[in-house]
């Protein structure tokens, strides 16, 4: 006999009440406790339980230390991320906005796995096989290792999974498969936690490495429970500007990499393809010699990456002056704006200010603050920078530069560039011998900074 269950189920952290409640006593949330009608089915005799050997515990020391095995995806920006490949029995959440090229990246790297000779499973809960077979004739991802499957009952799913017994197994997404015996519509908290906690037992038992594609709310994030991002491995982001080609892809969470990595991609009408100097993407349409262009050098987890900062200052017709910022932090910049008007004299309460990373870049680093001040001093003052300039440095808030880490890389791609001059913190010359080739300015304050770039 099926028994009907009723419960309140809070969307942002999961908890279950037996009665609504206005706030969620997890996490304080208010308004976020839905109702939900969950049919409790005893699963027959000789379903096959997905379940491991009993284990003892032991010692910490007594455990083996090694690395994870890795398998190479084929995609080297995704392998960056990744911390260095696949790792099997691993499940991985790939979050990203309608459109923005999470099946296109997907079934490249189904394809490129499949090619190696592993088998690999793509399921699609949103599109027809013929529509999956039209992409990869595009994307030329065909290969007889590749199999697709068209369905959204995890019965199913599981059978097919069994059948083809993949190396690697794509879900898209997980809020359109549903547990039959889970009375809750596609997509809700109930059918969300128990396919994601069932798709995992499947990959830690049978050493399957799985990706689950999510759906994203308005505000960007995963949507469903945020247990959903707590129980998988990896936590992927894909993200980018319907106006830009190029795509990032960013890990939020890793338990076998590092979190700071990004992959940086073109989407072409072939597909993703793979940019190996991000750099020269960034700075292809920069202007030389305007007032309020900076080249800043940041560091993307081991990556240093070199894009054009701009602002403008202009006067303002309103009482309060407006501080807009795309791609740099709003507090950051009202930070440097205030060093500059006490520490430099400018008065800018009638002025507004607009700062902007070119291209849609997200940096948020302090290292970006010195660039940011030149940037900003250079369009108040009318002064244009110079075109083969390279800045960066924290601003503190008496006006002193602080040391930023791994300067001798960010000196090192700027030479690589083809800048001549890097003007830099002088606590960050420690440690390490400038290469040739190139001028460095050590400064110790935002005036000094000014002086080198301005004038």
């Amino acid at each position: 006999m099926a028994k009907i269950k009723v419960k309140f189920v809070c969307t942002e952290c999961g908890t279950e009440s037996p009665k609504w409640m206005g706030k969620c006593p997890g996490c304080g949330a208010w308004n976020t406790m839905l109702e939900e009608a969950e049919t409790v089915v005893k699963a027959p005799v000789g379903r096959g339980e997905l379940t491991r050997a009993k284990e003892k515990a032991k010692s910490i020391i007594d455990i083996e230390s090694g690395r994870e095995p890795r398998v190479p995806t084929g995609l080297n920006e995704l392998n960056r991320v990744l911390g260095g490949g696949l790792v099997p029995g691993s499940l991985l959440l790939v979050g990203g906005d309608p459109g923005i090229g999470k099946s296109t990246l997907l079934l490249q790297t189904s394809n490129a796995l499949a090619s190696q000779g592993l088998k690999v499973l793509y399921v699609s809960g949103e599109e027809s096989v013929r529509q999956t077979k039209l992409r990869a004739d595009r994307l030329g991802a065909l290969s007889d290792k590749l199999f697709v499957l068209c369905e959204t009952n995890l019965d199913l799913i599981e059978q097919a999974i069994t059948d083809v017994e993949p190396d690697f197994l794509v879900i898209d997404s997980i809020q359109t498969v549903y547990r039959p015996d889970v009375a809750s519509a596609p997509g809700s908290v109930a059918q969300v936690r128990e396919c994601t906690a069932h798709f995992m037992r499947i990959s830690k038992v049978n050493g399957v490495a799985t990706v689950l594609v999510g759906h994203v709310t308005k505000e960007g994030a995963i949507a469903g429970p945020r247990l959903l991002e707590h129980m998988v491995d990896c936590v992927l982001y894909f993200e980018g500007e319907r106006h830009h080609s190029y795509r990032l892809l960013r890990a939020v969470k890793n338990r076998f990499g590092s979190t700071n990595e990004i992959g940086i991609f073109d989407m072409t009408e072939g597909g993703l393809r793979e940019v190996t100097n991000p750099s020269e993407l960034f700075l292809s349409e920069r202007p030389l010699g305007v007032s309020g262009s900076t080249v800043v050098a940041s560091m993307e987890g081991t990556r240093p990456v070199l894009v054009e900062l701009q602002a403008l200052v202009a006067p303002t017709h309103f009482p309060s002056p407006r501080r807009m910022s795309s791609g740099l932090d709003h507090q950051r910049i009202s930070l440097v704006i205030a060093v500059l008007e006490k520490r430099m004299g400018m008065f800018m309460q009638n002025q507004d200010a607009y700062v902007n990373v070119a291209g849609g870049v997200k940096l948020d680093e302090p290292a970006a603050d010195l660039a940011a001040a030149v940037s900003i001093a250079s369009s108040f003052r009318d002064l244009p920078t110079k075109p083969y300039d390279v800045v960066f440095g924290e601003v503190g808030l008496t006006g002193e530069v602080r040391a930023v880490s791994r300067a001798e890389t960010r000196v090192k791609e700027a030479l690589k560039l083809g800048f001549k001059r890097v003007i830099l913190p002088e606590m960050s010359m420690k440690g390490w011998q400038p290469p040739a080739g190139i001028q460095l300015i050590p400064v110790k304050t935002v005036a000094d900074a000014l002086r080198a770039a301005l004038e």
